[in-house]
């Protein structure tokens, strides 16, 4: 039987490319912006592209936060993607200050403009990296479970996600020598920064790894 998820959809970017890789994954995807289905499914993937401010507010004109809440609040399994896991957070600095689901305390703030020796590099960061757990051990019971360390990974961002509580921030990539969030995790709610639909075969493993949740 195909694991049913729902894609959350508030007019903001890569839900076709989604759904198609959690179908290639044995998925049953549905796209919904309907408050009760939301609520009540069986698995939720918050995607998204773009700044955070609009896409609150892409959830809030749809009546989808307090939803979305709730329904984490039940444990079921939610994975937030590339703005879609900075939209857990509790707020974000990107143009101004702007408060966010709140589902995994911590703040979403830019990536460093230059790196370790203080040389300007590109902003946003764009590209392939390579994954680190964040501590020795972290993927252990998580979907990274079975993910080769130094796996590699596509992300185009230029803000990430820090968690108050370090033991939340569940993998990490690093550019310019800066150790940047990659992904993040508190109970049965994570997010990756990177795009698992564009990550090729380690990607879709890791969406599988989501559906069997």
């Amino acid at each position: 039987m195909s694991a049913g998820v729902t894609i959350v959809d508030y007019g903001s970017g890569n839900l076709l490319s989604v759904s198609r890789a959690l179908e290639r994954c044995g998925a049953q995807a549905t796209l919904s912006h309907d408050a009760a289905e939301i609520e009540n499914s069986e698995r939720l993937v918050l995607p998204g592209v773009g700044a955070f401010a609009a896409g609150m507010q892409g959830l809030r004109e749809r009546g989808l936060i307090e939803p979305i809440r709730r329904y984490a609040a039940s444990g079921r399994p939610l994975l937030g993607i590339c703005l879609g896991m900075q939209m857990l957070a509790t707020a974000s600095a990107e143009f101004g200050d702007h408060e966010g689901l709140g589902l995994i305390a911590g703040r979403v703030i830019p990536v460093p403009s230059v790196d370790m020796d203080g040389k300007p590099h590109k902003i946003p960061h764009i590209g392939w990296a390579d994954l680190t757990p964040a501590t020795p051990g972290r993927w252990s019971g998580t979907i990274f479970e079975g993910t080769r360390e130094g796996t590699s990974a596509y992300l185009v961002h230029s803000f990430h996600f820090v968690p108050d509580d370090p033991a939340h921030r569940l993998a990490d990539c690093f550019y310019g020598g800066h150790r940047v969030t990659a992904a993040v995790q508190s109970g049965a709610a994570m997010g990756c920064q990177f795009h698992p639909e564009k990550s090729g075969e380690k990607g879709l493993a890791l969406l599988a790894a989501f559906l069997r949740l």
